[in-house]
């Protein structure tokens, strides 16, 4: 609940930015904005992070062939960095699942809106407890797909 609070004092903090952008601030259109606002800054991170792991040693062997800025960023740079951005990407959506999840309570649909309209507005103990293992099992899923094909892809990992 703690890591929540930021959040949704976003979400509200930037209610007249999100009416500009979609025209209203209820409803899962309304929700994008601040998600995307939440998230960038955390995706943008987890880039950075990845593209700093790839050895200088690579990147200047490629400079010493002679191969342009954008060879070394598609041919060097990103093939190098893939599994740890495919890493980054299934934290990422995690994290934005959980997001929107939280959204819900502020209408913006799906599950976090079942929950609350269902389960915590109607005492049914049950129907939270059955959205919050979908959500768990959402997120095991897709954590489970981005596990196996880091590990396809990666060749440093047999």
């Amino acid at each position: 609940m703690i890591r929540s609070i930021p959040f949704l004092i976003l979400l509200v903090a930037i209610l007249p930015f999100t009416r500009f952008v979609v025209g209203t601030t209820i409803g899962a259109k309304a929700t994008i904005v601040p998600l995307v606002a939440a998230a960038s800054p955390y995706v943008a991170r987890m880039v950075e992070s990845s593209l700093k792991e790839v050895d200088a040693g690579v990147i200047e062997a490629a400079q010493a062939m002679g191969s342009s800025a954008m060879q070394i960023i598609r041919k060097m740079i990103l093939p190098e960095a893939k599994p740890s951005l495919l890493v980054g990407v299934t934290i990422s959506f995690a994290t934005i699942l959980g997001y929107s999840a939280m959204a819900g309570f502020c209408g913006g649909g799906g599950l976090g809106a079942i929950a609350v309209n269902y389960g915590y507005y109607r005492y049914d103990n049950e129907t939270m407890l059955i959205t919050v293992v979908m959500l768990v099992l959402i997120v095991q899923f897709f954590q489970e797909i981005g596990s196996r094909l880091v590990k396809r892809i990666d060749k440093r990992i047999k």
